[in-house]
């Protein structure tokens, strides 16, 4: 019978080859702005490493005198100087520790940036297979209620039932309508949320799968790695070793600086007769900093020091706040599971007695209403299992992201 064709189909979905999910992860790592942005970031990071270790740029001077100044081999006309600075002996090679350090600690930005990401498109994609399998199951139970209201029709026209059975069932007829409209408006909201993640036109179409199939998840998933592969807390190491590095700086530039140089002074002959009359004369030099304003250079380390305490209690915050956040996603997947195997015992369970309630009723014309109320409990059943089904993949993608797991 039709009827009963139509409750065996209820819970099945859609068919059809879908896009994975992984591959609209790799989408939005191409295309969006933010994860772009981040990695320019690094880049940039990247150009400090060459402008630490580069030494100050040599000075020239040049000077002529209005009026030359009397030598013993001749007037002196004009001067130049050259000369160049050092830093302190491995200063600039901490410089250049504490840019690559703070290199790879953007790069760990990056990498949680990306993270992120992956994990906002796993989230908005769940409640889009969610909201599908509502917009089915709903036009599904409009079929359903159209094949009871002929019976009631059928069931009043031969007085074998009231026509209150009739008004019952237009009565859910309208209410299925109403939320099959809201479905659809809420459809295109979440899809554009999808698609701006990914960069994409608000009307790019989306593959959802018509199943969610989750393989086995064992006690302690992937928690070796809550601590090891974390970008955060690596991220936080490297800034303790760049403000180790900073506080070896901060020494460093309190050492004196020493400066070479050469002057090279153009002298005209002179009129006296002797010898070197005219020749020029070349003078090398040697300058040394005196850092003698020590404040600045204490204040310098006790800042690297401060910052090495705040990344460690930071990393330490960071640790109890993963833990937690592990606790609770892993909470959440096994309820969603207890869930799912809850909802589809009741799936079937009420199947069972729709179909006996549709031949009592086909025999008798009694309890329609009970009848209608089945139906309608098998509808929400559905949806709780669709429910709970796309709550599970976003609490296992909690727990990937939590645990950094790549692609």
């Amino acid at each position: 019978m039709k009827i009963l064709s139509i409750i065996l189909i209820l819970g099945f979905s859609l068919t059809g080859h879908a896009q994975s999910l992984a591959a609209y992860q790799k989408i939005a790592a191409e295309n969006n702005p933010g994860l772009q942005a981040q990695y320019k970031q690094f880049e940039a990071s990247l150009q400090r490493i060459v402008q630490s270790s580069s030494l100050p740029d040599p000075q020239l001077s040049m000077g002529y005198f209005l009026v030359p100044i009397e030598t013993r081999v001749g007037p002196q006309q004009a001067r130049i100087s050259l000369s160049q600075m050092f830093p302190w002996f491995g200063t600039l090679k901490a410089k250049e520790q504490v840019a690559s350090l703070q290199a790879e600690a953007e790069y760990q930005k990056f990498l949680e940036f990306r993270n992120q990401l992956y994990y906002q498109v796993q989230a908005a994609f769940f409640p889009l297979y969610e909201q599908q399998r509502s917009l089915l199951f709903e036009k599904e139970n409009q079929q359903l209620l159209q094949s009871l209201k002929a019976l009631a029709t059928l069931k009043f026209q031969n007085n074998e039932a009231a026509l209150v059975d009739v008004l019952r069932v237009e009565m859910r007829l309208k209410d299925s309508q109403s939320r099959i409209e809201i479905l659809i408006a809420e459809q295109k909201a979440l899809a554009s949320g999808f698609n701006r993640l990914l960069n994409r036109a608000d009307s790019s179409s989306i593959e959802i799968p018509d199943s969610l199939n989750y393989p086995t998840i064992m006690l302690n998933y992937r928690r070796d790695s809550l601590f090891v592969n974390q970008p955060r807390l690596q991220e936080l190491d490297l800034q303790i070793k760049g403000s180790a590095a900073a506080e070896k700086v901060a020494r460093k530039q309190a050492l004196p600086n020493i400066g070479l140089g050469l002057d090279y002074m153009f002298i005209d002959p002179s009129n006296n007769a002797i010898s070197n009359s005219g020749q020029d004369a070349i003078m090398p030099m040697l300058s040394i900093s005196l850092p003698i304003f020590r404040a600045k250079y204490q204040a310098a380390e006790a800042e690297a020091q401060l910052k090495q305490e705040s990344y460690r209690l930071q990393k330490e915050e960071l640790s109890n706040k993963l833990s937690s956040s592990y606790e609770q996603a892993w909470f959440k997947l096994q309820k969603q599971g207890d869930l799912m195997r809850l909802y589809r015992q009741q799936i079937q369970i009420s199947k069972q007695s729709l179909e006996l309630l549709y031949t009592a009723y086909s025999n008798s014309g009694k309890d329609f209403e009970e009848l209608l109320r089945m139906q309608q409990q098998i509808l929400e059943y559905q949806n709780k299992l669709s429910s709970a089904q796309a709550a599970y993949g976003v609490a296992l993608a909690e727990l990937d992201y939590l645990t950094a797991k790549s692609l």
